[in-house]
């Protein structure tokens, strides 16, 4: 009797023991304004879920347009906006509120929208209708309708707001807008099925991933002329320009692996398996970390870009896409896109029974097929 009753005693503290030696106790103490949200769009839910990640809990769901897929937050005031493709429309919302406030009529199945860094536009590839809506967020109207090519996937404004790069998809070229006369500058032959585009710090270049041929294309910005044409791997889908601006990494879909171009001298230095079917890259804010989700693999690889090495793979929920860190860099949140939920991944010191850097937090439920995240963070105005 004496063994059984140490047994029912000695259990429940053991058990507290181990929760309290592996539970990730690292979730910081925040001060009362504080505010940090992820805003998820949810593509067959019509809905953006918003995770408080304070908590790492939902803390609402927003009814927004049909078929969400683009959403941006503007860096100068507290709103996020989401492109709804199948309402041909954009919903703001209000982050203090995380209420929709308005919306804002703008032409056939727009897919993405970028921001200018002052905050003060938006810019919205129609992918049917071969234009590009330039939004006056103060105003909260359409300013402009610029034609371009066929079915225009991005339109991606440069850091200095100067110039706006449209990936033409359907017609194989890139469209330059000069974003002050709100009118096409150039119009340049590309490669086959352009995408994803990213464009350096500086804003004198930008790059294309061309993803029906298996190429990234190298474009001038201050002279409007393709530099070159650089081959990487199948399919490639997606660009994560380093924030230092010296490197891009693109995500080559059906070769399961990453190829890596200097930026200044329009080079491919190599190309690294990370997983089946990379998605989505995101480097650290530090540019040490590249972490890509393999949308064939149920996992994350984290990639040392100083070492050239994957040092981590990390399995989450299925069929992964959408990637961004919280404003710490400590959290990776991970769009589930088939299971429906954000796979919540932590930063943490190795101990001595925890020898891995990273580890699974927590995994928070989100609508039917959430493609796109974006975090935004910041502090309430003390009451008067």
């Amino acid at each position: 009797m004496r063994k059984i009753l140490l047994i029912l005693v000695a259990l429940p503290v053991l058990a507290g023991l181990g929760w309290w030696y592996f539970h990730l106790r690292q979730i910081p103490s925040f001060d009362p304004a504080y505010h940090e949200y992820a805003y998820v769009t949810n593509g067959k839910s019509n809905t953006v879920s918003v995770i408080d990640l304070r908590s790492f809990r939902l803390a609402r769901t927003l009814r927004v347009g049909s078929m969400p897929t683009g959403i941006a937050i503007n860096p100068k005031k507290n709103e996020v906006y989401v492109a709804n493709t199948g309402s041909a429309n954009v919903s703001v919302v209000d982050a203090e509120r995380n209420e929709v406030v308005a919306t804002i009529g703008v032409h056939g199945a727009p897919y993405f929208i970028d921001i200018s860094s002052d905050g003060t536009r938006a810019y919205v590839a129609n992918s049917a209708s071969a234009n590009v809506s330039v939004i006056d967020l103060d105003k909260r109207a359409v300013i402009a309708t610029v034609r371009v090519g066929n079915s225009p996937g991005l339109a991606r404004v440069s850091p200095d707001g100067r110039t706006v790069v449209v990936s033409n998809r359907g017609s194989d070229s890139v469209s330059i807008l000069d974003a002050k006369a709100l009118s096409v500058r150039s119009t340049i032959p590309l490669c086959h099925e352009p995408t994803d585009v990213a464009i350096l710090p500086d804003s004198s270049k930008a790059f294309l991933a061309c993803s029906g041929s298996a190429q990234v294309a190298s474009i001038d910005l201050r002279n409007d002329k393709l530099l070159t044409l650089l081959d990487v791997g199948k399919t490639p889908v997606a660009l994560a320009l380093k924030p230092d601006g010296g490197e891009l990494i693109v995500c080559n879909f059906d070769s399961d692996n990453v190829s890596i171009i200097e930026t200044s001298t329009d080079e491919v230095s190599g190309s690294y398996l990370v997983g089946t079917r990379p998605t989505r890259g995101l480097v650290s804010s530090d540019n040490s970390r590249l972490y890509v989700s393999n949308f064939g693999s149920n996992s994350v690889a984290v990639y040392d870009i100083d070492m050239g090495k994957v040092v981590a793979t990390l399995p989450v929920g299925s069929q992964p896409d959408g990637l961004a860190l919280s404003q710490s860099q400590q959290f990776l949140l991970v769009l589930d896109s088939q299971s429906g939920d954000v796979t919540v991944i932590q930063k943490r010191k190795p101990r001595k029974l925890e020898p891995g850097e990273y580890g699974l937090l927590t995994m928070v439920p989100a609508g039917v097929q959430p493609n796109n995240v974006v975090v935004k963070s910041f502090m309430l105005p003390a009451p008067k």
